[in-house]
């Protein structure tokens, strides 16, 4: 396999005050993949469906973080999620708490191969 990177997108996503893993991660992956409308795969003349997507997460507790939940943000392609210690907690000031938020990267890759 060639696997030849075409795209890659960055986002950012918070839970202000459930202090939510996943929920900072999947507003993370939405948002780098609102900045785009990723068309590459007719670009390219392949199916949408041949998308290699690694999706890349960092936050403050990446074991809080439901990978599962996050793959059925991708509606074709195929998805890989890892989740790394990153991001930030931010006390909240007035409450108990914190502020989570998340970034991720979102890397679009086929497989070049001639056939």
């Amino acid at each position: 396999m060639s696997k030849k990177r075409v795209l890659v997108e960055f986002g950012m996503g918070t839970s202000l005050r459930r202090q939510d893993y996943t929920e900072a991660a999947s507003r993370a992956l939405k948002d780098a993949l609102w900045h785009n409308s990723i068309n590459m795969a007719e670009l390219f003349g392949f199916d949408k469906a041949d998308m290699i997507i690694d999706a890349k997460i960092g936050c403050a507790k990446p074991d809080q973080v439901d990978v599962d939940e996050l793959k059925k943000i991708f509606p074709y392609g195929q998805p890989t999620i890892s989740v790394e210690e990153g991001g930030l907690d931010i006390d909240a000031p007035h409450r108990d708490g914190h502020t989570v938020i998340a970034n991720a990267a979102i890397i679009v890759s086929f497989d070049m191969e001639p056939a």
